[in-house]
């Protein structure tokens, strides 16, 4: 049996409640980089700023994922558990990045021809926030279905032979 849409919605919204975390860190770093290092700097601003930012708001998320939101799906909990599952949630973060970093680019092209937030700092983090959404429901679908998937347990395996 799949898990109930109430279970679902219960994880959804506490992934998202503890991602704000996640959030925070990713934008204001982003704008941190963004402001002070690399003003004015399209490569700088756009995609070294938040290729940082992300990753550390990643390994934030990923932190609070394994203790908090599927602590009940982690069996064994050691040095070779944290890593491991630290590796397929990375690994789902570089595909969220990606979705992330088209979203923001194309939001940046949209702002740009739209004349919109062109001389504001926090332009770069707009438009970082709104790809943050597009791979935040990225990354909800890889942990909840891939990286902490519920384990079946021997009963059931038993039962559908």
């Amino acid at each position: 049996m799949g898990r109930s849409w109430k279970e679902l919605l219960g994880k959804f919204v506490m992934f998202v409640l503890t991602s704000s975390l996640g959030t925070v860190v990713d934008l204001g770093l982003h704008w941190v980089l963004s402001t002070y290092a690399f003003r004015g700097n399209y490569w700088g601003s756009y995609w070294i700023a938040p290729t940082i930012s992300f990753e550390v708001a990643a390994i934030a998320n990923f932190v609070i994922a394994y203790f908090f939101v599927w602590k009940e799906r982690i069996s064994h909990r050691n040095t070779r558990s944290f890593f491991r599952h630290l590796a397929g949630y990375n690994a789902a973060c570089v595909g969220a990045y990606i979705l992330k970093v088209f979203a923001m680019q194309g939001f940046h092209f949209l702002f740009l021809s739209l004349g919109w937030m062109q001389q504001l700092t926090i332009e770069p983090v707009v438009c970082n926030l709104a790809g943050l959404c597009f791979s935040g429901g990225f990354n909800f679908v890889m942990s909840e279905f891939v990286i902490f998937n519920k384990k079946k347990k021997n009963t059931d395996l038993i039962h559908n032979i």
